[in-house]
């Protein structure tokens, strides 16, 4: 059995608001080319379908349209997809019936009262599997799973969400059956894809150990995590990461799917190998200067040798400045070094340096401001305000924000 993990594709979303559908489309087309020339059984799409709880009908239409057109080019395929922190469980709930037709299985919402919802067992011709598809988890999610005698444990709720539903699913598994884990959140150790993620503090943690993934796993297919990574060095917990780039920080990445192969050997046992896909990017995502910053007379003029003869499609550019570069024609002088150039230009970075010392450089780009941490922010408040300065962030404020940002969450999704 052939197995093909992806994740965080991200529909809908907009770069630096330059629209993705195309990018997303050429993606589309390879991946489906790959599982009909891999001759892949089941596809999983670990969480963040859309860019947002809210996506555009477009974007929707969109995944609806790729479901069709692989179905027609792999008739015998299975999709799993489960719901991320950025989709709204809700909506892709409501496709259920209709992607249903189509062999997609839908996970939205984890239910405490019925841990076997997210079992999924898949017994036809090609396929053989019991897969948790356990979806993103919220505080309210698991609230009755999260309490101790120290009050609420959110990655407490989440590892026995975990137990509970590897509990239902090795109940009726037969022993050469693989058992496959998908989930969505941010496991220990995960190298963080900087500027590109939205990393929220829930209940008081932001990411759980891989114990909490049942040893009797043969693979553990995550999503959240942009960058595509093994986890606690195993080679069957992986991160697939996003398809393209989500950031500039991404733009030396080599994003890929995982492809899977499952085998029952001679003595019985099942045996597991994992290779990775690498996807061919469609539009390059370009900073410039690479390095330090440069006068504005040299950025411009580095702007104007790009040589752009080798890019199929515009990519995307991103220029740093100086905030010491004090000439008040600097927009004007980088737009007429873009003129007739096919970019998607993607705005200019002030870079200020405040720590001489160590040369540490800040960025003042608002655009960054919402992947920052809210208890990050908060501290960062305290450090601002003169009256608060040197004071610590009282651990009730820290629970309050935390409430508040678990009821947004909460809102967003209805």
């Amino acid at each position: 059995m052939k197995v093909l993990h992806t994740s965080d594709w991200h529909l809908g979303q907009h770069f630096y608001e330059h629209s993705r559908s195309q990018e997303h489309q050429q993606f589309f087309n390879w991946l489906i080319d790959t599982l009909a020339n891999e001759n892949v059984d089941l596809l999983l799409v670990s969480g963040d379908i859309y860019h947002t709880a809210t996506p555009a009908a477009s974007a929707e239409n969109q995944l609806y349209q790729f479901v069709k057109d692989v179905k027609k080019r792999c008739p015998n395929l299975h999709i799993v997809i489960i719901a991320g922190n950025h989709d709204s469980a809700n909506r892709i709930m409501t496709a259920q019936p209709l992607l249903a037709q189509f062999d997609t299985h839908v996970v939205g919402r984890f239910d405490v009262n019925n841990p076997d919802g997210v079992v999924i067992r898949l017994n036809t011709d090609f396929i053989n599997t019991h897969i948790i598809a356990m979806p993103f988890l919220r505080a309210s999610d698991v609230s009755l799973l999260s309490n101790n005698e120290n009050g609420q444990d959110y990655a407490q709720g989440i590892a026995k969400a975990y137990q509970l539903s590897t509990e239902c699913a090795l109940q009726d598994k037969p022993a050469i059956t693989p058992l496959i884990v998908m989930g969505h959140l941010h496991a220990k150790g995960g190298d963080i894809s900087s500027d590109s993620e939205r990393n929220l503090v829930i209940g008081g943690e932001d990411a759980v150990t891989a114990q909490v993934f049942s040893t009797n796993a043969d693979y553990v297919a995550l999503g959240h995590l942009h960058k595509a990574q093994k986890v606690a060095k195993s080679d069957f917990i992986r991160y697939s990461g996003t398809p393209m780039p989500m950031s500039f920080s991404e733009r030396h990445y080599q994003h890929q799917v995982c492809l899977i192969e499952f085998k029952t050997s001679e003595k019985g046992t099942i045996e597991t190998t994992v290779n990775p896909l690498y996807i061919p990017r469609t539009n390059d995502v370009i900073l410039l200067p690479e390095g330090d910053c440069v006068p504005l007379a040299q950025l411009c003029e580095q702007i104007t040798e790009l040589d752009l003869s080798n890019h199929a499609h515009a990519p995307y550019l991103r220029v740093k400045l100086s905030a010491g570069d004090t000439d008040t024609t600097f927009r004007e002088q980088i737009e007429n070094a873009l003129e007739n150039k096919d970019i998607h230009f993607c705005g200019i970075e002030r870079v200020r340096q405040t720590n001489k010392e160590h040369n540490t450089p800040v960025f003042e780009d608002l655009t960054q401001v919402e992947m920052l941490n809210p208890h990050t922010l908060l501290e960062q408040a305290f450090a601002a305000n003169k009256d608060l300065a040197g004071e610590e962030v009282s651990n009730e404020l820290k629970s309050l924000l935390t409430n508040v940002i678990a009821e947004l969450e909460e809102q967003e999704q209805q």
